[in-house]
Order: C-alpha cells, then sequence, then structure tokens
C-alpha cells in the first residue's frame, strides 16, 4: 500500500508512480477522496470534542436545566453516528482505491516498458542450438507427457515422468541446501490462501485475473509462495537484531497465464502448475537496498553453478508489478530460440506490503514499516527446459556436476 502522505507531498514518490503508467486520472481521484475523508475525519472529530464538552456541562448544570442539555446531547449523538457512518463510507472507499495503486518505481529503474530493461552484465557465451529443442528432446527422453494430461486437466498442464523427476527433486534438495547454508530458514508454506493473505502480499486487487479460485472464492490457489511467506509475520513487532529474517519456501504454484494465448505452447516452459523455490526476507529499511543485492547474488551462484549462460536485466519501470519498486530479472541463453528468456527474478517491495501487513521494526524514537523483498532461488521446471537444451550429448542426457551426488546417476539415455 501506498504512503498517501507522501502521495500528496512529495513529487518525487508521485512520480515514480507515474512512471509505472498508472491509469490516467487515478491519482488525482485518490488525492481526491483523501482531501474529502480528512475533511469528514475532522468533522467527527469536532463532533466528539462537542459531546465529551456536553457530557461535562451537564454534570455541571442545575438540575433544572439538565433536561434541556440531555435533549441537545441526543441529538448531537445522532449527527456523530451519521458522521462516523459517513466517514466508514469513505475510508472503504479510499481503501478500495489505494490498493490499486502501484509502488512507486525506484529511480534507478529505467523509463519504458516491456523492451526498456537495461542489461547490467551478461555472463557466459552463447551456446550453439542443440540437436533437439526442450520438448522433442524431453519427449525422446521419455521425460514429459502432455496428451494424456491435457485430456485430463486441460492446455498447459504436464506430467514429468522418469529421471527427469528425479533431477527436479535433485534440483529442489541442491538448492535448499545452498540457501539453508546461507542462512535461509526452509519452508513448506500452505498453497491455498485466502483473499486477505493476496491483499496484503500485494497481488490483489491488481493480479486477480492471474489466480485460481478455490471453494467459491473462499480460498485462492497461490502463484509463488511469496504469498504465505508475506504472512508469517503479519502484525509483528521487529527488534533490529531480528532482521533480516530470510526464509527460503519449496511449494507448487498455480498460474492462469491470462493473456499468454498461443505463447509457448510446446513443453513446459510455460504452464499452469509448476514447482518452484522461493527466496523471501525482511529488512530493516536503510538495509533493503543492500538486501536485494544480495538475493540477486544468490540466484546468479546458482544458475552459474548450474552452467547456464545468462545476462541481468535491470526491469523498466513500466514493466515493474504493481508492488515492486525494483526488480532484476536473470534471463538464460535458449539455443534452440536464439535468444534469452527469464529463469528467475528479484524484487525489492520497500514498505508497500509491510504496510498492509502491519509489519514494522522497533528502533530508537518509534518503529518504522519493515521492507520486504522476494527473489526465485529455482523455478524448477524452466530450469529443466534450460538444462536439456545445454546438457545433450550424443541424444543423451548429461546430469549437471553438481547434481550427480543426489540423483545417484550421471547420465541418462534415450528411453
Amino acid at each position: 500500500m501506498i504512503d498517501l502522505k507522501a502521495l500528496r507531498d512529495d513529487k518525487s514518490y508521485r512520480g515514480g508512480i507515474e512512471r509505472k503508467r498508472v491509469a490516467a486520472g487515478l491519482i488525482e481521484e485518490v488525492l481526491g477522496l483523501d482531501a474529502e475523508q480528512r475533511g469528514q475525519r475532522q468533522a467527527v472529530e469536532e463532533l466528539r470534542a462537542r459531546q465529551k464538552r456536553l457530557s461535562r456541562e451537564i454534570g455541571e448544570t442545575a438540575p433544572g436545566e439538565r433536561d434541556a442539555r440531555r435533549d441537545e446531547a441526543t441529538v448531537l449523538k445522532t449527527e456523530l453516528r451519521r458522521a462516523e457512518e459517513a466517514l466508514a463510507v469513505f475510508e472503504a472507499r479510499l481503501r478500495d482505491l489505494v490498493l490499486r495503486v502501484p509502488n512507486p518505481a525506484d529511480p534507478s529503474a529505467p523509463d519504458g516498458g516491456e523492451d526498456d530493461g537495461e542489461v547490467l552484465r551478461v555472463v557466459g557465451d552463447a551456446p550453439d542450438a542443440p540437436a533437439l529443442d526442450h520438448a522433442a528432446f524431453a519427449d525422446a527422453l521419455g521425460f514429459v507427457e502432455t496428451r494424456q494430461a491435457a485430456a485430463s486437466s486441460g492446455s498447459r498442464f504436464a506430467s514429468l515422468l522418469r529421471e527427469a523427476v528425479l533431477v527436479e527433486l535433485a534440483l529442489v534438495q541442491w538448492v535448499m541446501g545452498r540457501l539453508v547454508a546461507e542462512g535461509f530458514t526452509p519452508v513448506i508454506p500452505p498453497v491455498m490462501v485466502r483473499e486477505d493473505a493476496m491483499v496484503e502480499a500485494g497481488f490483489f486487487p491488481t493480479d486477480r485475473n492471474q489466480v485460481y479460485e478455490v471453494d467459491g472464492g473462499e480460498l485462492f490457489l497461490v502463484g509463488t509462495s511469496e504469498v504465505p511467506l508475506a504472512t508469517l509475520h503479519r502484525g509483528e513487532r521487529f527488534t533490529t537484531d531480528a532482521l533480516p529474517a530470510r526464509y527460503a519456501a519449496f511449494s507448487s504454484c498455480f498460474r492462469r497465464e491470462a493473456g499468454t494465448h498461443g505463447k509457448d505452447t510446446r513443453g513446459i516452459f510455460r504452464v499452469h502448475q509448476f514447482d518452484k523455490v522461493e527466496m523471501f526476507a525482511w529488512s530493516e529499511p536503510d538495509a533493503s537496498d543492500d538486501e536485494h543485492e544480495r538475493l540477486l547474488a544468490m540466484e546468479e551462484r546458482l544458475v552459474g553453478d548450474l552452467g547456464l549462460s545468462y545476462r541481468v536485466v535491470n526491469i523498466a519501470a513500466g514493466d515493474l508489478g504493481a508492488a515492486a519498486a525494483k526488480k532484476y530479472d536473470i534471463e538464460c541463453w535458449l539455443p534452440s530460440e536464439g535468444r534469452y528468456r527469464e529463469l528467475t527474478s528479484c524484487s525489492n517491495y520497500r514498505d508497500y506490503s509491510a504496510r498492509r501487513l502491519d509489519a514494522r521494526v522497533k528502533a530508537d524514537g518509534g518503529s518504522r514499516f519493515v521492507h520486504t523483498l522476494n527473489g526465485t532461488a529455482c523455478a524448477v521446471g524452466r530450469t529443466l527446459v534450460f538444462l536439456w537444451e545445454l546438457y545433450q550429448d550424443d541424444g543423451a542426457f548429461v546430469v549437471p556436476d553438481v547434481l550427480r551426488p543426489i540423483t545417484g546417476f550421471d547420465r541418462v539415455e534415450r528411453a
């Protein structure tokens, strides 16, 4: 949730929101309703002050005059109740509107949209195209089944089979082990949450069309374990020595992939159900930029140790999600397509979610909202896609070195 005072008083704060290409008039509508709400709140406070004075005066009034004062108090009570009801309506309307306003983009995020991200560095040489692309290779080795999965569940669903399952589990175990060694607390969270959790994590109302509803809309399947992780410290007052608090969660994730009709329809690059290891951090406000760089460095180490060639992109303001003030993507080279494709991302939400969660850190002179950050440690299915193209050898799949101690095998021949 945005800082309304900053929106009113800080031109750079408002400018950061406008760089995200918000709907025309949204900011003005928010500011107008905010002014009305503040005016109504002042009216309520004045009525309460009058009621308090009148109550005191009744006690000091001669008995013969008390009835008139009590009649006045009755009228005032009715006025106050109506004013409070009007204030509640203003507050509800304002909250609904404010939830639609995105977090301001960080000044270091470049201007523009999807094609305007800033490439910060390129690591590794782009390998040549393999004999088979990832979809054909997975089919040849019997790693993926889509026909029956589509028949039972619909398009963009697949079953993972044979050694591919063991490689996936090895990936999860390897990544989780690396994160735990770095001080992350491992978590297996719920994958269904209530609507409040989606709002507090910063996903609703803006991303609602990407989410599956369950049980008549009472529960929602998460598109990332970031959502239940965000609720771990709802309403908490951290001490400074408790931060940063870092978590690593493994979960299945579910996304509608609305707006991607016709894109990545072969293989498992873009599916409705996938597994992921997610990093999440709670940070002191002044340390969140450093924490963001730390999450990015962790992602780079993991991708690099798998032998993937990649580039780091600072995402442009107009391509940032509602909650992110700044985001880095790691895009890996997909040889069959001859281009870089997104594999992981990490974002700094600053205090956007913490305001909704009412999560603060206590410090000298009061408390401040903490900052929350998240990053993909391993999008497992999509990682397999890149590995299947990079690690082909004469029709066989060669297991990356770092995974062999876990899989117990180093090569998979054609089925």
